[in-house]
Parts: C-alpha cells; structure tokens; sequence
C-alpha cells in the first residue's frame, strides 16, 4: 500500500483492535504517531507504494538483577513505550534514516560498513546492524525509513536496543521474506553493540525488546565454546494488565559521570568467585559449594565477592519463583519476590548506591517508595537496572498510582516518573496485524 492507503487503514476497526494490544488507553495518541510518521516519510522520501510500518518496544527488567553476565536467569518484558518506524525499499546501495526525535538525517554507504576510529554514535550502530546481518548470512539492501520514538533515553529501558530491532525488523521484511526469528535479531544487536560500539554487552536488551510479552530467559550456556551462546527463552502467558497494576519507572537523577568501574566490578566479582572453582562463570558452580569453602574464598576474592555471588544464586531461585507464581495465578507472591530482588540487590548485590558518595537518589526514592507502599499495604518497588545512579522500579495497583507519581514527583522532581505496561508484541511489521 501507499501512505494514502496506510493512512486510512490506520482507522479501521482491526487497527483499533491492534493499537489495544499495543498501547492501552494510549492507544488513539499512538495511532496519531504512525499517521505523523508516515506523512513524514511521505515528505522527505515522496510516496511508495511498498511503504511499510514497524514497531519495536523498550524493555523493563524485573527480576535477574545482574545474573546475565554469569549465566542466570532473568524475569523481562516488553513495554508501551516503542520505536515506530515507515520505510520502503529505495532499490539502492544505500539505507538512509531520518530520525524525528534526534534530529538525524543519516545515509550509509552498503559498500562501506566499516566502523569509525571513535566507535560510537546512531552511524556505527546503524553499520553495525547491517554487518551483523551479512555476518550471519542474511540479506541486506537500500531501504527509506522515517523513525520516531518515545522510549525514554538514559533510562534503564533500553532505548539503544529498541531502534536496534526496529532496524532488524525492516531488514528482515524488505529482503529476507520475513523468515528470521526474534532471537536471530537480538544476536545481531549484540554483534553491533559488542563490535561497533566496543561495548560488552549481553542479550537481555535486545532479547526482551525483540520477543515481546513478559520473557523469562536461561542464559546457562550448553553451546560449545566456539559457537554463539544460545539462552533459552521462554514466553509467559500472562496478563498483566488485568491485575490492574502499572509498572512506574522512576528517575532518580543523572548520577556519576563516569561508573564503568563500579558496573564492572560486579562480574569480575562474581567470575572471582567462580574462579576459585577453576570456572568461569557462576553458573558453572553451586551455592553450596561457596558455603561449604567460604573461609577460603573470602580470603581469595573478599567479602563483598561472596555476597553478590549468594545474590547471583538467590536471585536465579527468585526468578523461578516469579514464574511459577505468574503461571499460578499467585500475583501476590510475585511482588513478594519483586521485594526480595530489590532487597538481595540493595543489601547483597550492593548496587544502589556508589560506596562513600554523598549523591544517593536511588537509595532515597527507594526509601521514600517503601514508606508509601507500607502505608497503603500493597506493590513492591525495586532498582531497575544496573545500578549505581539512574532509576528504580515500582509496581502499584492502576488505584494509589497517580498518588504516588504525585508523591514521588514533589521529591525527585516534575516529570521523574512515568507509567508504562507490558504490551504483548516485541519488534514487529505492523503491516501483518491490521492489513
């Protein structure tokens, strides 16, 4: 279909329907997002008749703090809060992409996808997505595509990863017949991350963004050690919005400019552990064991090591309890487990806060959510993501939310927290669902 034609589809009943699923109650505002994307596609690259829409999600982590990097398990899922894209295939060796929300006009050169000196920035990402999928054998071609997103930057919801499978989703429409998986996408934003950012991520990101729903994953890895790890993922069906509660993420300041030191301590801590096992990961070894060896590993990797290594196997129980209770129908002891992940990483795991600073807005709206919580007798709040500075997670019922967004505001300021849901679909051709 042209813009035209996808314009008034936008405004039939199966999109409505689409739109629910996606966004909730936001889902008129949403809807008048894809008809401003595509009028904007139409007026920087003219109308096509292949023009199509895409959609990829943020991401929230729930439970599995820190576990991935040592092969644990991690409780993630999908938010409303998405990348939302317009392309069509330009039927040239070059992919160019107008980004509204960062002001970015960005043409890449197929035959040059090589990464910069500095490897950094939208350009190497963009290549890097692009070599990946050469990498691994898949197709790739000229393409248009005019993006905008609403998935909160430097917020621990993975805004880097959403426009990663964005981009994967329209390589995988346009020239590879729509036969990829989602999983295949997310190895492929690891390869760009890993290779064109020199940044040493792993697959949670990608991975919740490009499945979708609430996910939990094994990251245990059974592959050889010359081939890509293979984490197992398994959807649950669940739904989350009929419990009436709202996810809130709330941002706590900027934080350090600088805390690579203190998000790399945590796995060269917890690999020490391991390494006294002659292992690599913890994954590889049991919790009895570091019980029954204690005395030894405190003097070989230090006391903080052992805590967040009993955190690393107390959080992996965790997670499996958080499923089984989802799958139960137990929500109230999901967010007894949500409590107890926020407390092993407060206390256990240590990273709410940098030791010795004075600078703790984690720790402080971390306190404060607590207070609210026990005065109203119900949610659970936890840090959300690596740690140190940035964000924490709350979950309330739909009925103290705006108290609380209130509550939490007047101390962290106007505009700190946002309500977001789990929506069901991950990186997608919205073109599939409301043709």
């Amino acid at each position: 279909m042209n813009v035209c034609e996808t314009i008034k589809q936008l405004n039939s009943e199966k999109t409505d329907a689409f739109m629910h699923e996606l966004y909730g109650k936001g889902a008129a505002e949403n809807k008048a997002r894809y008809e401003k994307v595509l009028k904007g596609f139409e007026q920087a690259f003219g109308d096509s008749k292949e023009v199509l829409l895409f959609s990829s999600p943020g991401r929230t982590e729930i439970s599995g703090n820190h576990t991935d990097h040592n092969h644990g398990k991690v409780l993630a899922g999908s938010i409303n809060l998405d990348c939302v894209g317009a392309a069509a295939k330009n039927y040239s060796s070059h992919v160019r992409i107008i980004s509204e929300t960062y002001n970015q006009d960005i043409t890449i050169d197929l035959n040059d996808l090589e990464p910069s000196a500095k490897k950094a920035g939208t350009v190497d990402l963009i290549k890097g997505i692009l070599k990946g999928f050469e990498t691994s054998g898949y197709s790739v071609g000229g393409f248009n595509a005019y993006i905008t997103s609403n998935v909160i930057s430097a917020a621990g919801v993975s805004s880097s990863a959403s426009f990663e499978m964005l981009l994967c989703s329209m390589l995988n429409a346009f020239f590879n017949e729509s036969r990829m998986d989602n999983v295949a996408y997310a190895h492929i934003g690891k390869f760009a991350e890993n290779k064109y950012w020199d940044k040493a991520s792993g697959l949670l990101d990608q991975m919740a963004c490009a499945v979708g729903g609430l996910i939990t994953i094994d990251f245990a890895d059974p592959a050889s050690p010359v081939e890509p790890m293979t984490p197992v993922v398994q959807k649950i069906d669940f739904d989350f919005k009929a419990q009436n509660h709202s996810l809130i993420i709330v941002q706590t300041g900027k934080g350090h400019a600088d805390l690579s030191a203190e998000y790399s301590s945590i796995p060269e801590e917890m690999k020490k552990v391991a390494k006294y096992f002659g292992k690599d990961v913890l994954a590889q070894i049991s919790e009895e064991k570091v019980i029954q060896h204690l005395p030894e590993i405190r003097k070989f990797a230090g006391d903080r090591a052992v805590l967040r290594a009993l955190h690393f196997f107390e959080e992996n129980k965790r997670v499996e309890a958080e499923v089984a209770a989802l799958k139960e129908g137990r929500f109230n002891d999901f967010l007894e487990n949500i409590t107890a992940s926020g407390n092993s990483s407060w206390k256990w795991l240590q990273n709410c806060y940098v030791p010795g600073s004075e600078e703790q807005g984690i720790t402080s709206a971390l306190a404060l959510t607590e207070l609210f919580i026990k005065e109203k007798g119900c949610g659970a709040c936890r840090v959300h993501g690596g740690g140190f500075a940035g964000v924490i997670m709350a979950m309330l019922p739909n009925s103290v939310t705006d108290e609380y967004i209130a509550y939490i505001e007047k101390a962290m300021g106007e505009g700190s927290a946002y309500r977001m849901s789990i929506r069901p679909y991950g990186a997608v051709c919205v073109d599939g669902y409301i043709a």
